[in-house]
């Protein structure tokens, strides 16, 4: 069963897509009779094993990320692929392309609404740009055989919006990279932090969504000896003394000895459709305190951090107190617990392969994992 990803959302500083098409490609592979291609923008067009490129314009100031200005090359190299099944993972010109592929092909197209695009339009440009852009988020995975979303809060309004055949469609986290054993007492000390700061960190792009002067603002209420780590291109670098900014592309194991060296995450974003890091960091045995909001309402658990009002950093001040009064410890641990319990790669794949399966009628769901 040969399946393609199609999207616009890869580039070598993206975050949770790129990491949700390589952990496919990866557990895919593991299992017989299942092949996975996966198409996205280059400087040209190339194909190395199962990964092609395709040429298109580089966004400017996009932090690597590339858009295609024109549906007839990415049609008909998904067409030339000839796969079973084709995914789009992006609301623009491939997902266009991939439903004029699959039309050609006679094969069943799956749209995965990674993203809430009218809700970040919206917040730069007003309610009348959100309004015309659920109607055209409405207009096109409504043409899908199946929509998949991240979260429940993204389904329902998908299915508000007139979607039909919605399916939850949970991430998945690497459990191996990011773990408790890549704390290191050493990068801590580099960072010249006094033995007892209570450290915090956030890691991304910065971006408005994630209200990182939201973070700003709380550590200056925390003072000391809370300290704040911020990890990600574009980070701001006038920051109060208490903070720190590594302003620049962290790879994932750098990322993951961060947060396995941190003492709890603090994440004030309210537009995160799944909300990797925050997962990324429990499963390196880390609470997180988050805005309750998108994502984060239903991926940190009860026992497992703390949510708090949005925007207000009085809030996550209080709430970031009261989860170093108890114990920050266990809650870790029952952070980790949770991940491992429903974000498991392999399980997540074990799930989207039946959704594949229900689109394709001849195949069953075949060498489910060993997690499954």
């Amino acid at each position: 069963m040969h399946i393609a990803d199609v999207t616009m959302f890869h580039a070598p500083a993206s975050g949770g897509v790129r990491t949700y098409l390589q952990a496919k490609q990866r557990c895919l592979a593991e299992r017989p009779g299942w092949r996975h291609s996966l198409l996205v923008p280059g400087p040209e067009r190339d194909s190395l094993a199962e990964l092609h490129t395709l040429p298109a314009w580089r966004l400017p100031l996009g932090q690597g990320y590339r858009f295609p200005l024109r549906r007839a090359p990415w049609r008909e190299r998904l067409v030339e692929l000839a796969p079973d099944l084709i995914e789009a993972g992006d609301p623009y010109v491939s997902a266009w392309a991939a439903l004029e592929a699959g039309q050609r092909l006679g094969v069943p197209v799956v749209g995965f609404y990674h993203s809430d695009l009218p809700r970040l339009m919206g917040d730069r440009f007003g309610p009348a740009v959100r309004r015309r852009l659920q109607r055209y988020v409405a207009d096109l995975y409504g043409r899908f055989d199946r929509v998949l979303a991240p979260c429940r809060a993204m389904a329902e309004r998908l299915v508000d919006w007139g979607v039909k055949d919605v399916r939850l469609q949970p991430l998945g986290v690497d459990l191996t990279t990011f773990h408790p054993g890549r704390a290191d007492p050493a990068w801590r000390a580099a960072l010249g932090l006094p033995e007892h700061t209570r450290l915090l960190v956030f890691a991304g792009r910065y971006s408005r969504e994630k209200n990182v002067d939201v973070l700003l603002r709380t550590l200056r209420r925390l003072g000391h000896p809370y300290h704040l780590l911020l990890m990600g291109p574009g980070m701001p670098t006038r920051v109060p003394d208490n903070v720190t900014s590594v302003s620049r592309y962290c790879d994932r194991r750098e990322v993951a000895r961060a947060l396995a060296s941190a003492d709890a995450m603090l994440h004030a974003g309210t537009r995160e459709t799944f909300g990797l890091v925050a997962l990324e960091a429990m499963a390196c045995g880390l609470p997180v305190i988050g805005a309750r909001a998108g994502a984060l309402i239903e991926n940190v658990p009860l026992g497992g951090g703390r949510l708090c009002t949005p925007f207000d950093d009085g809030d996550m001040a209080r709430a970031v107190e009261e989860l170093f009064m108890n114990d920050l410890a266990a809650s870790g641990r029952h952070a980790r617990r949770h991940v491992e319990r429903h974000f498991h790669w392999d399980r997540v794949i074990d799930g989207l392969v039946t959704h594949y399966a229900d689109l394709l009628p001849s195949v069953d769901a075949l060498a489910p994992s060993r997690h499954g």
